[in-house]
């Protein structure tokens, strides 16, 4: 016997009419917003002493740094509103200019060599090792300077950099390659030059270690059907892994960016932006004006032109380099 629908029922008095079945629809009543946010007061007083503190260290400087680019100010008297002549007076500073073109080489060595092209070579070396356990050992070397702070590392290489006793020279000397001595950290020629090196040979932190997590996460299925068709080596790499770790790629990409715009804690260590201005970067340069020469007004207007840097390049890298290769 077929069951019957449910939206049917056999009436109580035991007669063959079927009559449709009575639903009862309740509406919940509608809550408005203050009323949720009313049930939830609990919740956001608890949250309200963490989001105090990151508007009072987080945004009220960025703000406050925004409305006085506008003014020429500084510690020891008033601030008088001056519109946009501290911008305009960065295309007129020859030490901005200067800074601006040290930032985007040590911007474009960092970011493609330090934190992409090397990092993926050793990632793909690791990913080629078959013994597990040899995998495991290399993962914890790479880990291990982590554990240093970076200042220890950077004054290390301000000793290997040492004119006199310093190991690089003291290598070239045992090599009788003379000619190679030089002042590296004393020389407009070479000063550059050895910031962009510093830390080789680049392999330490965690950028090798998301590259392989990103490698070790593409399908076998993939790999397998490449090596059918006889993609292998540089062509799979090409063609397979660069591809399926794009989303790594772009990620390093944007926070290299930002890190190299922002960053001047390496050239005040070693140079102070020195010799001359040949290691000068705009970060050092607007720490310069602040707090060396209490000009507040063009360090905030210098600030709020590397923020609005920064989020351009954000902004073009999120719209124009696409993580999924198949968008």
């Amino acid at each position: 016997m077929r069951s019957l629908p449910l939206f049917f029922r056999q009436p109580a008095t035991g007669t063959s009419e079927m009559k449709p079945l009575e639903i009862r629809r309740t509406s919940l009543p509608s809550q408005g917003l203050l009323r949720r946010i009313g049930k939830a007061g609990p919740i956001y007083a608890m949250l309200l002493p963490s989001l105090a503190l990151v508007l009072l260290i987080a945004y009220y400087p960025a703000l406050s740094a925004i409305y006085h680019s506008f003014f020429d100010w500084s510690y020891a008297g008033n601030s008088t509103f001056v519109g946009f002549d501290n911008f305009v007076r960065m295309f007129s500073d020859e030490i901005f200019g200067t800074s601006f073109l040290n930032l985007m080489q040590l911007t474009a060595f960092g970011v493609l060599v330090k934190s992409i092209i090397v990092p993926i070579v050793v990632a793909e070396l690791l990913f080629a090792i078959r013994n597990s356990r040899a995998r495991y050992y290399y993962r914890i070397i790479l880990l291990v300077p982590l554990v240093v702070p970076g200042v220890v590392i950077w004054f290390i290489w301000k000793f290997i950099y040492e004119p006199n006793v310093g190991l690089l020279n003291s290598i070239f000397t045992v090599m009788g390659l003379d000619f190679l001595r030089f002042n590296w950290l004393g020389e407009p020629r070479t000063a550059l030059f050895s910031i962009m090196v510093l830390g080789f040979p680049w392999v330490s932190g965690t950028a090798v270690l998301i590259y392989y997590a990103g490698l070790i996460g593409i399908s076998e299925s993939v790999l397998d059907a490449a090596r059918l068709d006889g993609v292998t080596g540089l062509q799979r790499i090409r063609r397979i892994d660069i591809p399926l770790i794009r989303g790594q790629i772009k990620f390093f990409l944007v926070v290299g960016i930002i890190d190299s715009m922002k960053g001047y804690e390496i050239n005040l260590v070693l140079t102070n932006g020195g010799p001359g201005y040949s290691t000068m970067v705009p970060g050092l340069h607007m720490y310069q004006e602040a707090f060396a020469y209490q000009r507040m007004g063009y360090a905030s207007a210098i600030g709020v032109a590397l923020f609005a840097l920064i989020l351009i390049l954000t902004i073009v890298n999120a719209r124009f380099i696409k993580s999924d290769p198949g968008a």
